[in-house]
């Protein structure tokens, strides 16, 4: 009997452990996910809006990107300092990514797009990197979004940033490679599909070139009038979107490195508010019982 004595006592006294125990609730935060644009030097914004999302404690749990802006995701997901990513930016021309090459195919390569990224990361594949990134880039021949998750960083980036008729199509894994923009104008999809439940969303508006003095302006603001006639269904899956005033500024006004600083800033500034509470409203209650 002393067995079954000694279980009757264990058992007993498990169940007055459980009867005092105290329920803890915690809130677990929702992952957030971060889709930034692409325009050209235009995109140097982002690295404001990162700041001010790092400055007030937003974590960025996944992250994606279309043309400039797979460019910056690629670099804070690699782990890439914003003063680094800032410092160079200021230093930043054309030439440092494109080489004119005029073919039927294209004006320029943008193959020293991946020296480039070699200046502010060793890393080179995206199982190296330190948060979930999606490089949006469309697949020319079937006219689709095409999202990069795993592989080489390298040819994704620069599939992602081939402008049509400035820079050369990219060929990678089976699909000829143009600029993300045509399809995936904000990512928001693709941070969808790496787990996203609160979506931040950036999107950086062309202004008007009143009169273009290059073939460059002519495909930008070529690409701008596409741009606002285009499908606009990320607005609608987007929780949170950030527009900084960069109308102002020109595809290649890469000299102008701290006023679009500057302009991430402000605008991710006036949405702080907005953020937390789209954050605090998905939070999910866990109960934890304590003795």
């Amino acid at each position: 009997m002393a067995p079954v004595f000694d279980w009757l006592q264990s058992a007993a006294g498990k169940l007055r452990e459980f009867a005092n125990a105290e329920e803890k609730e915690t809130r677990v935060r929702p992952r957030v996910g971060l889709a930034l644009s692409g325009g050209f030097a235009r995109g140097i914004s982002h690295i404001g809006v990162l700041h001010v999302l790092e400055d007030t404690g937003i974590k960025i749990d996944v992250i994606a990107g279309t043309s400039v802006g797979a460019l910056i995701a690629t670099c804070y997901a690699a782990g890439v300092p914003l003063e680094e990513m800032e410092k160079l930016a200021r230093k930043t021309n054309f030439t440092d990514f494109g080489r004119w090459t005029p073919s039927w195919m294209g004006l320029a390569t943008n193959k020293r797009m991946e020296a480039y990224l070699t200046r502010l990361t060793p890393l080179t594949q995206f199982e190296q990197l330190k948060i979930p990134l999606a490089i949006a880039a469309t697949d020319l021949g079937k006219g689709e979004a095409i999202y990069f998750t795993t592989g080489p960083l390298g040819p994704a980036l620069r599939g992602s940033c081939a402008y049509p008729g400035l820079f050369v199509p990219i060929e990678h894994m089976g699909s000829t490679l143009v600029d993300g923009f045509l399809t995936a104008p904000v990512p928001v999809e693709a941070v969808i599909q790496l787990g996203a439940e609160v979506v931040i969303s950036v999107y950086l508006e062309a202004g008007v070139v009143e009169s273009p003095r290059t073939v460059g302006d002519v495909i930008s603001r070529s690409f701008t009038v596409i741009q606002r006639h285009a499908d606009t269904s990320w607005r609608q899956k987007s929780d949170i979107i950030i527009e900084p005033d960069v109308r102002e500024f020109l595809w290649a006004d890469f000299t102008r490195s701290s006023e679009l600083i500057a302009a991430g800033e402000s605008a991710t500034l006036s949405a702080i508010k907005h953020i937390r509470s789209v954050i605090a409203s998905k939070s999910k209650v866990a109960t934890e019982r304590t003795a």
